[in-house]
């Protein structure tokens, strides 16, 4: 069984969505997973989910002898990864920036669009961006993309002094 596979196999199996999976230098291996989408209403990832993904991965790798040095287990964090067209959906009217592989034609020969996700039709992704003669809309798909993330929202304001 392929590592990725392995590992998606054990998260979901825990309850948890794979966003992620990264073969750094040095043998590490860092896993990102958040809550699946119908169950966002738990809010964020823990330090204690983490722990427990970690333990279980570390047991999971050791009987299956996959060969890694480090494991690191993380939230998404909030500048989330867009990954599969279900994230597309999920973060649908969310802020994003999306990287393509290939300047696109017809948009100033731009690779690189920050705007609103719109609701996918089918397998086409849209990005609602400004562009310089006003709001334009970006058609691509999954194939296309480099790497896209959410634009991070923070509220330094309701904090209590």
């Amino acid at each position: 069984m392929r590592l990725l596979e392995l590992v998606e196999k054990t998260v979901v199996g825990m309850g948890y969505e794979l966003v992620d999976l990264e073969q750094a230098a040095h043998g590490l291996l860092r896993v990102y997973i958040d809550f699946p989408p119908e169950e966002a209403e738990r809010g964020s990832i823990t330090v204690e989910d983490c722990e427990k993904v970690s333990h279980q991965l570390s047991h999971v790798l050791t009987v299956e002898n996959a060969t890694y040095e480090r494991l690191e287990v993380s939230s998404p964090g909030l500048d989330r990864p867009l990954k599969k067209p279900a994230d597309y959906a999920r973060f649908a009217g969310q802020e994003a920036i999306v990287k393509l592989r290939m300047p696109m034609p017809g948009a100033a020969n731009r690779k690189s669009f920050q705007g609103v996700l719109h609701e996918p039709d089918g397998d086409k992704l849209k990005l609602e961006f400004e562009g310089k003669d006003g709001p334009a809309m970006l058609e691509f798909v999954i194939a296309d993309v480099d790497k896209a993330r959410l634009v991070p929202k923070v509220d330094f304001r309701s904090r209590k002094a």
